[in-house]
């Protein structure tokens, strides 16, 4: 709390109330209600390479989606790495059933994110473009992820999941870019008002590369759980741009998701994050069975 007050007092705010606000990962967020009753929210990304990436990316997307606008922004100093304050959007995460209605929707907004092409400007930016390297990229983050895992799972699961992906990357299509992909696109970073897609938070992940990457969260958090939303959010996508063959490039995907996220739990405490380790864990372990 000690660092947000020093964002507070950079800022310049009349503060009638501070909130935490859950679920965020790679950054801390707080939701703050002023005296005058605006609400706002501050971020302090984990590292000022984030902060860069998604104040160029807020400012790109900004008449582009439904995305928060940046209202001030802070460079940090040797104790903190940064902030920005942002603007709220009038919705709440999705965190309950998704229908075909909603995932309808979601493809929509999905695939005009995935419709913007990047400009000679943003090839230059914070944001890294990974399009030309992106089957390195893609093995790059596995093997990196990888020194972690090897100390969580057994030896034998350690070399199936290698083999996999060895086996199973080169039989990807070619890539679907370039384009904005979000990196992280899951419900919590979806925001609602009843029924319908108000807003997308959270781009201190974003790249340059291509499309198959994004689907993998929607799919572990809305496909496989709710019959039907694959469907519908394909019919979403496909009324702003055609959508790639999901089917070819989902199960690699998964895979590289679960093993990559036993990985991000050694990384940030397995005590923590037993939960989700296990969750990934037992999938591995099925999925490769």
């Amino acid at each position: 709390m000690e660092k947000v007050q020093q964002v507070i007092k950079q800022f310049d705010l009349d503060v009638l109330s501070i909130e935490d606000v859950p679920e965020s990962f790679s950054s801390s967020v707080y939701k703050i209600k002023l005296k005058d009753h605006q609400t706002v929210f501050i971020k302090i990304p984990y590292s000022k390479v984030k902060l860069q990436r998604e104040y160029d990316v807020l400012k790109r997307l900004q008449h582009e989606l439904p995305v928060p606008q940046v209202l001030n922004y802070w460079e940090g100093n040797e104790d903190i790495t940064g902030a920005f304050l942002l603007s709220g959007i009038n919705g709440l995460p999705i965190s309950g059933e998704v229908d075909v209605d909603l995932a309808y929707d979601i493809g929509v907004i999905h695939a005009k994110l995935h419709s913007i092409e990047p400009n000679e400007e943003d090839l230059n930016s914070s944001v890294s473009n990974e399009y030309e390297q992106w089957t390195e990229f893609i093995k790059n983050q596995f093997y990196s992820f990888a020194e972690d895992v090897k100390e969580v799972i057994d030896s034998r699961l350690y070399e199936q999941s290698l083999h996999y992906f060895e086996q199973h990357q080169k039989l990807l299509p070619s890539p679907d870019g370039p384009r904005f992909v979000h990196m992280d696109f899951r419900p919590g970073n979806i925001l609602v008002n009843g029924n319908k897609v108000v807003g997308i938070i959270d781009f201190e992940s974003v790249r340059i590369g291509s499309t198959e990457i994004d689907f993998t969260k929607i799919n572990r958090d809305i496909f496989v759980k709710y019959p039907g939303t694959m469907e519908a959010f394909q019919r979403g996508y496909d009324s702003i741009r055609p959508i790639i063959d999901l089917q070819t490039v989902l199960p690699f995907y998964r895979f590289i998701d679960a093993f990559n996220s036993i990985g991000w739990c050694k990384r940030r405490g397995m005590e923590k994050n037993q939960s989700f380790l296990e969750e990934n864990l037992a999938y591995l372990k099925d999925f490769l069975r």
